[in-house]
């Protein structure tokens, strides 16, 4: 789905709450919302303020992070701190660096498929949903080498199941909706020192929650356009880099002895979370 086309959909249920008189005039089901529909969602997703994320260190490989990583001199090879973005140059802005890109917030697309049953005013149903978010994620060491150190994490696809519940006046809907959600979460890692060798593990798809809530204005007997806000969050605690010798010497701080396999690299931010606020358009069987 083109952003025009995301565009079209919000453009479409802006619309169609300003056609709501008439609407409410043409439909006169009992049940308007009870049925099976399909549909789709687009619009932006945001992710939430990270100031504070770093990188965590375990140095000698003990499976415990916090360690701190020094010179053959035990200075903090860190010391000039982290950024809550993708690094711009080797240099941290702290000691005169350009700085860091901000994670990159964009659109998402999701289909979807779901059953209501209306029972008088009240609307319980449950909803499955398969799409993509274009957001990225990223956070970055910086040495005194100098050189960078940056984490990232996008995401190539969400599914999710959840329930729902509203109150439907006429031919609109007011509904809350939460469930499970699981996802492919992309990992990458990548730096401006290439002597060190580096290995990424952990795993790539995770459970994690979505929840939200909405309006829905049904147009005729078998459309509905609407507007929503959804929270989704995953756990993502898993991500590893083994940094190893490669072609530096022995006295590299990474493999510094008596520890001298390599260092491991995690995120201090164990979630990746975001809001998402769509347009939607379903058709109702």
């Amino acid at each position: 789905m083109t952003k025009t086309m995301m565009v079209a959909l919000a453009g479409a249920a802006t619309l169609g709450f300003a056609a709501m008189p008439v609407s409410a005039q043409e439909i006169t089901e009992d049940a308007p919302f009870s049925g099976i529909y399909v549909g789709a969602a687009g619009g932006y997703d945001v992710q939430p303020n990270d100031i504070g994320s770093s990188i965590q260190f375990d140095r000698n490989l003990d499976g415990r992070f916090g360690d701190a990583v020094t010179t053959a001199t035990g200075a903090n090879a860190f010391s000039p701190g982290f950024c809550n973005g993708a690094a711009t140059s080797s240099t941290a802005p702290a000691v005169g660096g350009r700085g860091c890109r901000n994670d990159k917030n964009n659109t998402a697309y999701y289909a979807r498929v779901g059953l209501d049953q209306q029972m008088g005013n009240i609307v319980v149903g449950v909803v499955g949903e398969f799409g993509k978010s274009n957001i990225r994620d990223s956070v970055t060491a910086f040495s005194t080498t100098p050189a960078f150190y940056t984490m990232t994490r996008d995401l190539a696809w969400e599914a999710s199941i959840r329930g729902r519940a509203g109150y439907a006046v006429n031919t609109t809907l007011f509904y809350g909706t939460f469930g499970a959600g699981y996802a492919r979460i992309n990992r990458d890692f990548y730096s401006s020192n290439t002597a060190n060798a580096y290995a990424q593990s952990g795993k790539k798809n995770q459970f994690g929650i979505t929840g939200g809530g909405g309006i829905e204005q049904k147009l005729a007997k078998n459309i509905s356009v609407g507007l929503e806000y959804m929270f989704h969050q995953y756990q993502d605690d898993d991500a590893r880099v083994l940094v190893t010798r490669g072609t530096q010497p022995a006295t590299n701080p990474f493999v510094l002895a008596p520890n001298t396999a390599g260092t491991a690299f995690k995120r201090s931010d164990d979630n990746f979370r975001w809001h998402s606020v769509r347009g939607t358009v379903a058709f109702r069987f």
